[in-house]
């Protein structure tokens, strides 16, 4: 057999290049509409695997509770990469009362709780499944997340080394001085200083209203 014949058989296709043309009319309706979009791999959007703060309700006295059984569910369904943190705001605050003073732990929003999330499917419903929790804060089933400002402000309160003061009397109310010149005179709240901690208290003194200023301890409620 000749090489030229050879050549003929094995040759059972066409020799002539085809070539790609690397100019494409963006007006061909063929292509029209076409997105593409590269995936990183990640099968997640930059939004979902962003984390977020967030408040959930819950009956107002129940918030421990709730706290608890979300960090439980948490290690137990091995969700700590996607729910992050839970904490219930709270602030002290400085009692006085029946000329005692007290510190107590006070929760700056009776009946919610923050949660630091990823927001998902797995999130929401681990989140909204949890004994006590009643929905999260956001409009329908949208939960809106907080923004960053109202994070700052929320964590700031907490962290602060200020101290709100509360009396168990108010304007205008009967109380009795419990020290200084004026002891056991009764007379009538004026004005409350938190800030400075002091009563302005109106007394009747041989006939003749006077105001006098003392602390919150040198005052009770009649």
């Amino acid at each position: 057999m000749s090489d030229e014949t050879r050549n003929d058989e094995q040759l059972d296709y066409d020799p002539e290049p085809v070539y790609i043309e690397d100019d494409i009319d963006d007006d061909d309706d063929e292509i029209e509409g076409l997105n593409i979009v590269l995936d990183d791999g990640s099968g997640k959007t930059e939004d979902e695997t962003e984390k977020h703060w967030f408040f959930i309700h819950c009956y107002s006295g129940y918030e421990k509770k709730v706290e608890h059984a979300l960090r439980q569910r948490i290690d137990s369904m091995g969700m700590q990469d996607q729910i992050y943190d839970v904490i219930i705001p709270t602030e002290d605050e400085i009692e006085v009362k029946d000329g005692k003073r007290k510190t107590i732990e006070k929760r700056v929003f009776p009946g919610y709780v923050m949660v630091q999330m990823q927001l998902n499917e797995d999130s929401w419903y681990v989140v909204r499944n949890t004994p006590g929790v009643t929905g999260f804060v956001g409009m329908g089933n949208d939960p809106t997340p907080l923004r960053p400002e109202e994070v700052k402000r929320i964590m700031d309160r907490m962290d602060s080394e200020d101290k709100v003061v509360k009396v168990d009397y108010k304007i205008g109310e009967r109380v009795r001085i419990v020290g200084g010149p004026f002891n056991d005179f009764p007379g009538t709240v004026a004005s409350i200083d938190s800030d400075r901690e002091k009563v302005r208290v109106m007394v009747d003194f041989f006939g003749r209203e006077t105001a006098v200023v003392l602390s919150f301890m040198e005052v009770e409620k009649l």
